[in-house]
């Protein structure tokens, strides 16, 4: 049995971060991973999932520019392209990398069998280290509709089945207006599905502002998508070689597919800690500031189920190797970005309006038309479209929060999270100066806008 000084468990993200500090800076580390160092994020969501959205993306810039003709799209190529960006599922060449840094690679389940020290379990070796971190993610969640069990991989899909798809299905039934329906309901659309949204709540992303919502919902209406709001399905049923779903307002809908985008459950229940005093909640694994569940054992990304995003798990990966390095950080969750990479893209980032005032904050807004504003828009789409909203302390004269819908806001949505994060004065950022053309000029027509 070899001790370790860490033993990493889950090659996500934040895995893949702390394992790389650690090496650097000269730790002897052990990695355990079930399935695809890179985990979920590099082969059945974000990284497939942006590739498949960008010719799509594409293809609507063009139609928008003045001069250029309609490309097409070709749905083989665009395959082809997926899965090497997903290595054909292969993480050979990432396991050999590891090894030649001299980390110890192990495949298979991990458990984690006892502690002081902590002893991990995969098949039958066991190894012990100071430090164990646990990075395991989430799974998606499978919501309790009458049929579902009767359903297959074929015509039933997650986040796998959706960014893995091999052929474009003719009609998708999407079941959530999350981020991942929003994203994948819209490439099917241009990809010349029929598709149907079923949100429960009252809105499209309804955690967000609901101004912002309604912008992506008269998005969804010009791309041709069904959507009905404050409604479930209800049952299932298989119907020749697709589905048929009954909803909660008594519609039938029939597809060739359904997918689940009804969000993700950590984790962190898999693992035995239970029986070694540590008590997950509902699968998430609890974290004090430093990112630690326990002396000596970490968590990193979804399976802490703390903003379940990927740069939050790299970031977590940070504080975490910080730590073990000797170097005391605690984590600050302040003006994290939350991006949907539709067309146009839809950002936020900080608080929304309803949450700055349920905290007791002097609320100020603006809300500035991008295309009435600016020239950027313009220089870019014939039909442009550009939306920017702020959200700011009046008595603190400083930004709490901000969302934006338009193109490349994934980009610009950045100053806002610095503002936020650094609790830049009001007054400081509208003394500053924005390249022209930009779409950040619109921050400063938004700014002078607030009443502060």
């Amino acid at each position: 049995m070899e001790h370790l000084d860490a033993i990493v468990i889950g090659m996500g993200p934040g895995g893949e971060t702390v394992t790389d500090r650690l090496l650097t800076a000269g730790r002897r580390v052990a990695v355990v991973e079930r399935e695809l160092i890179g985990g979920e994020c590099g082969y059945w969501a974000c990284i497939p999932t942006k590739v498949l959205l960008r010719p799509p993306e594409v293809r609507e810039e063009a139609v928008g520019a003045a001069g250029v003709a309609d490309p097409a799209l070709d749905w083989p190529a665009l395959r082809s392209y997926r899965d090497q960006m997903i290595r054909h599922l292969d993480d050979s060449k990432q396991v050999e990398g590891y090894r030649e840094r001299g980390a110890l690679v192990l495949r298979g389940e991990a458990r984690i069998v006892g502690r002081d020290p902590w002893r991990v379990a995969v098949g039958n070796t066991e190894h012990t280290a100071d430090h164990v971190v646990v990075a395991t993610g989430a799974r998606a969640l499978v919501p309790p509709i009458d049929g579902l069990d009767g359903l297959g991989p074929d015509v039933l899909w997650t986040n796998r089945e959706a960014t893995a798809l091999t052929e474009i299905p003719e009609r998708a039934l999407v079941v959530g207006g999350s981020a991942v329906g929003v994203e994948l309901g819209q490439f099917l659309a241009r990809m010349g599905s029929q598709v149907t949204i079923v949100q429960r709540g009252p809105r499209l992303l309804d955690r967000e502002d609901p101004r912002l919502c309604e912008l992506v919902s008269e998005q969804f209406e010009r791309d041709g998508v069904t959507v009905h709001l404050g409604s479930q399905v209800t049952s299932v049923a298989r119907e020749g070689d697709g589905i048929s779903a009954v909803l909660s307002g008594g519609e039938r809908v029939r597809a060739d597919v359904m997918l689940l985008a009804t969000g993700r459950v950590p984790r962190g229940d898999q693992l035995g800690l239970a029986e070694l005093g540590v008590e997950p909640d509902r699968g998430a694994l609890p974290v004090d500031g430093h990112c630690r569940v326990a002396p000596g054992l970490w968590a990193a990304g979804d399976v802490t189920a703390r903003s379940m995003f990927t740069h939050v798990a790299k970031y977590q990966g940070r504080v975490i190797s910080a730590n073990i390095l000797g170097t005391d950080q605690v984590a600050d969750y302040t003006a994290v970005p939350r991006v949907v990479f539709s067309y146009p893209e839809i950002a936020a980032v900080g608080l929304t309006e309803a949450q700055a005032r349920e905290r007791g904050i002097d609320v100020a807004t603006a809300e500035t038309d991008l295309t009435a504003a600016l020239a950027r828009p313009w220089t870019m789409d014939t039909d442009p479209r550009g939306t920017l909203g702020l959200v700011a302390d009046r008595e603190r004269g400083v930004l709490v929060g901000a969302w934006a819908f338009g193109p490349l806001a994934s980009e610009w949505i950045h100053t806002a999270a610095l503002a936020i994060r650094m609790g830049l004065p009001i007054v400081a950022l509208r003394d500053t100066i924005p390249q022209f053309p930009t779409f950040n000029e619109g921050y400063l027509i938004a700014l002078e806008a607030l009443d502060v």
